[in-house]
This record gives structure tokens, sequence and C-alpha cells, in this order.
């Protein structure tokens, strides 16, 4: 049998939007299987029991794409 699923949002950095269904795109510092937490971009459930595919960056990696996003022309 596999191992238990576990995850806990260490810190919430914002919501980017929210469905009509309640659902959240959120920003996050999370901490999967109880391993250093890593940044996290996905949509989650009213009762963050349920999540989306989502986006898990290091710090570096969001550095990264705070870069690209600052140098990128958005219209």
């Amino acid at each position: 049998m596999a191992d238990e699923f576990t995850f806990k949002i260490v810190q919430n950095l914002g919501e980017i939007s929210q469905s009509k269904a309640g659902w959240t795109l959120e920003v996050n510092l999370v901490s999967w299987g109880e391993r250093e937490p890593k940044y996290d971009i996905r949509s989650w459930s009213p009762d963050h029991q349920k999540m989306s595919k989502g986006v898990t960056l290091t710090k570096e990696e969001l550095l990264g794409l705070k870069n690209l996003l600052n140098s990128v022309d958005i219209q």
C-alpha cells in the first residue's frame, strides 16, 4: 500500500483569483511529505483539503520567475 500523502501549508502568501465554485488560486509555502517547504502555486478547495495540479518552486526558481515576469511587457 502506498504511503499516506501529507502536506502542510506553512505560510499563505496570497490569493491570485477565486472561481465561482469557491476554489482559490493561491501562492503558498508548502511542506510536502514533511520535507523542506517550497513555494507553490495551485488552486485549493475552500477547506484546503482538495487541490488541483500546480507548480512547486524552490526559492531560487521563484526569484527567477519573478525576474522573468518583471522583464515581460504584459499587454
